[in-house]
């Protein structure tokens, strides 16, 4: 936002500028009123990983990204982060991020690694006796 636009809406006295905390916009106005990420309804855990794919077609001329999708591409261009990861570092609510990925998701410029369900998780036991025969070699 311009300076010149901020210094207006200032002296409008506008509900869209708080002083302390500069210009506003709702959580929905940035997801266009939606709550889910996608049509196919993908849920995204805190931790899962997000990765910028790295055969992702150009995005730069895309008018269908946002500022906020643009923010999160960005965020994942130098590292893969975890979804609470990239809320915290584009200073967004989890909710908006999510509904952002799914559309990040489906445009092909991200991939989403989810993480391992515990009961899926080796046994600690077994992961130990492994360990002490690769010492004994």
């Amino acid at each position: 936002m311009t300076e010149d636009m901020t210094d207006a809406m200032r002296e409008q006295g506008s509900q869209w500028y708080d002083g302390e905390a500069g210009p506003l916009v709702r959580p929905y106005a940035m997801t266009g009123g939606r709550t889910k990420p996608g049509p196919t309804g993908v849920r995204f855990d805190l931790i899962a990983l997000v990765t910028l794919d790295p055969g992702a077609p150009g995005f730069e001329d895309d008018a269908a990204l946002g500022p906020e999708h643009r923010a999160l591409v960005d965020l994942c261009r130098t590292e893969t982060q975890s979804v609470a990861e990239l809320g915290a570092g584009a200073d967004l609510p989890v909710g908006v991020v999510r509904v952002l990925l799914g559309d990040l998701l489906e445009l092909g410029l991200v991939t989403v690694s989810r993480p391992v369900p515990p009961a899926q998780l080796p046994d600690e036991r077994i992961l130990r006796e492994v360990i002490e025969g690769l010492r004994a070699l």
